[in-house]
């Protein structure tokens, strides 16, 4: 049984916008699957229509086999949901929220309060549970998104962009925890504009533009389109960058450098030609819009 099957799935709203031409897709279960696009491409229409949020205009899909028209009060049970926007009650109580969410699911008080003691620990918000979420900055109220999503022990979770606008540390943070729930069987669907967020942590992806699913493979045979890379380098003191020509080096500032690797070079063997330089590497970072350059890499494959 998938967890997800869809097919010929189209979206066409009463201004005429068509969001989704008859797209077909599946996503076994375990998996952690990226749905990626440009905005507008109809990533969240994908989701709106698996949440029952979004009413679709034809095809067919199943979430563990139940179909969503024949029986979405069974399959709801199955999904837990994080959006894109922050959907939370501002005036209430952290714990207070998550015993509620529990409670739309027929999950007692007396079940419900270990659970989100649970998920308030390992998401590093325990302290903060009688709190209320006008008080969080924007990653605990992420964190506390997905631990409502999570309140009923789902077996499917939807991310929507869960780390948008969120500090480097917490999502890391974010990812090591999703990393272990799918590893204790959760699928997790993920939506993002960070592909350092798929790399980390999706085995399998699909891309849609224009409300087409343009290809679907592993997130390693995908990124094999990327045949070149740029990365932002730091050092204490740019020297003489000569003897870096291979990697095409361009001088930001005083202590910043450009460079460009193919696929086939390592960031073990670059480093070692910095440090024959002489200059001292403080960090190394791959540069911005590698998701765009992938769409545009695939697109013109």
């Amino acid at each position: 049984m998938k967890a997800i099957e869809i097919k010929n799935l189209t979206k066409t709203y009463a201004n005429g916008i068509q969001a989704l031409k008859r797209i077909d897709l599946e996503v076994e279960q375990g998996d952690f699957f990226a749905l990626l696009g440009a905005n507008g491409a109809g990533k969240t229409t994908v989701i709106g229509i698996l949440t029952d949020l979004v009413n679709k205009t034809a095809g067919e899909v199943k979430v563990f086999g139940h179909d969503i028209d024949k029986d979405f009060s069974v399959a709801k049970k199955f999904i837990g949901v994080v959006p894109q926007e922050i959907n939370l009650n501002i005036f209430e109580r952290a714990i207070d929220i998550l015993v509620t969410q529990a409670g739309y699911y027929g999950i007692p008080c007396n079940e419900a309060l270990p659970r989100a003691e649970e998920l308030l620990k390992r998401l590093g918000l325990w302290e903060k549970r009688f709190g209320s979420p006008r008080t969080y900055s924007g990653g605990m109220k992420r964190r506390l998104m997905i631990a409502r999503a999570l309140i009923h022990e789902p077996k499917m979770l939807f991310l929507d962009e869960p780390t948008a606008g969120v500090d480097v540390e917490i999502r890391h943070e974010m990812w090591e925890y999703l990393r272990e729930r799918n590893k204790a069987g959760l699928t997790i669907l993920l939506t993002t504009h960070y592909l350092e967020e798929v790399e980390q942590m999706c085995r399998n992806a699909a891309i849609i533009k224009g409300g087409e699913i343009i290809m679907r493979d592993s997130v390693r045979k995908l990124l094999t389109f990327m045949d070149k890379e740029v990365y932002v380098v730091s050092v204490q003191h740019v020297k003489d960058i000569t003897t870096l020509s291979q990697y095409k080096p361009v001088v930001v500032d005083d202590t910043t450098l450009e460079i460009e690797m193919s696929r086939k070079e390592t960031l073990h063997d670059f480093v070692a030609r910095l440090a024959q330089t002489g200059m001292v590497l403080t960090d190394i970072r791959p540069k911005g819009h590698r998701l765009e350059k992938l769409f545009l890499e695939v697109l013109n494959k």
